[in-house]
């Protein structure tokens, strides 16, 4: 029987404690650990196997793009993830998930899609989850 590669998180770098609020997007390579709360985007350097945990405490307003993401807090936005998505039991996100593997603790809530990619760049879904109009005709129709 094959044995399941066990996850080993990079080092956190960085830490934004509780209590810290930060408005504006924030960019990172290696570990991030997230006890506040950003309102903006947060994304992980391309190709630096980019881990983002947020605590219990920890929330985020906007997207996340990072190679792995280790959620027991809030996300309100899309969550684009090129490796891996952990979601403890206090996990909770609004928005889709764009994952390659993924770990659900019993608890952990996800208010939209849940979406298997296999690509290194996801994909975003229409507001309808099918694909725009391509021709005039459609989109006068739509009108």
């Amino acid at each position: 029987m094959a044995r399941i590669k066990r996850f080993k998180a990079p080092k956190v770098s960085t830490v934004i404690g509780q209590g810290t609020a930060i408005t504006g997007n924030v960019e990172f390579s290696g570990g991030l650990h997230l006890d506040g709360t950003v309102k903006g985007n947060v994304g992980g350097e391309a190709d630096t196997q980019s881990t983002l945990t947020v605590s219990e405490q920890g929330r985020i307003e906007g997207d996340v793009r990072v190679d792995n993401l280790i959620l027991n807090g809030t996300v309100v936005g899309d969550v684009y993830a090129n490796e891996r998505v952990e979601l403890a039991t206090n996990a909770r996100v609004s928005g889709t998930v764009y994952y390659r593997l993924l770990e659900m603790a019993m608890g952990a809530e996800v208010n939209g899609k849940l979406v298997h990619t296999e690509e290194q760049e996801p994909r975003m879904l229409g507001h309808d989850g099918g694909t725009p109009p391509t021709d005039d005709s459609e989109r006068d129709e739509q009108a």
